[in-house]
């Protein structure tokens, strides 16, 4: 058994050495984690308030959508409302020769 306590004891002094080591930089490691969740909860705070903003404007979105929906349908139906209102020109003018030839024939 003395031969164990003779190699316990350099062991001993090795080991502290070690273990303050091990200790200083786990301590660090500890430090810096520390710091590493604060900087995520920095980040998540951002990422919330820029997602509230974003929000915000959810109402403008929508109205600017319908708004170029609108606009994209415009066309199309000015189309057929001039196409209309030549149909009513014609359908006038017809009617307007119809009547001219009754007069000239009377």
């Amino acid at each position: 058994m003395t031969s164990r306590s003779f190699h316990q004891q350099p062991q001993s002094a090795a080991k502290s050495s070690f273990f303050q080591q091990r200790d200083a930089l786990v301590g660090e490691i500890a430090v810096s984690l520390e710091h590493v969740l604060q900087n995520i909860n920095k980040l998540n705070r951002s990422l919330e308030g820029v997602i509230a903003v974003g929000n915000e404007f959810g109402a403008v979105e929508a109205l600017w959508s319908q708004f170029e929906g609108v606009m994209a349908q415009e066309p199309e139906e000015a189309e057929g409302d001039e196409k209309k209102g030549e149909e009513e020109d014609d359908g006038a003018e017809q009617e307007d020769a119809r009547a001219g030839q009754k007069e000239r024939g009377r």
